[in-house]
């Protein structure tokens, strides 16, 4: 299994550094491979897993021909969506 990563994605990295959030793609990677939570959404997966104390990281992807395919990613407060 491959993570690719869309030209979205790939620039969501930067932008999140010009916020201080310092998202790594090891740390996208351990969200893929243990999730905390998980939903589908028309054909995407929907991951979520603890990124700080406060917040979770959750990873938005679909799987094609064998590779998993990161569509973007985003950092949100515990408990927004019900998630601890």
């Amino acid at each position: 299994m491959k993570i690719k990563y869309t030209r979205h994605a790939e620039k969501k990295f930067a932008d999140l550094r010009i916020f201080g959030i310092f998202v790594t793609k090891s740390k996208i990677s351990d969200t893929i491979k243990k999730p905390k939570y998980r939903s589908l959404d028309n054909g995407n997966s929907i991951i979520a897993a603890g990124f700080d104390k406060r917040h979770n990281l959750r990873v938005v992807y679909k799987q094609q021909r064998g590779d998993i395919i990161v569509i973007t990613f985003y950092i949100y407060r515990k408990g927004r969506y019900g998630e601890n």
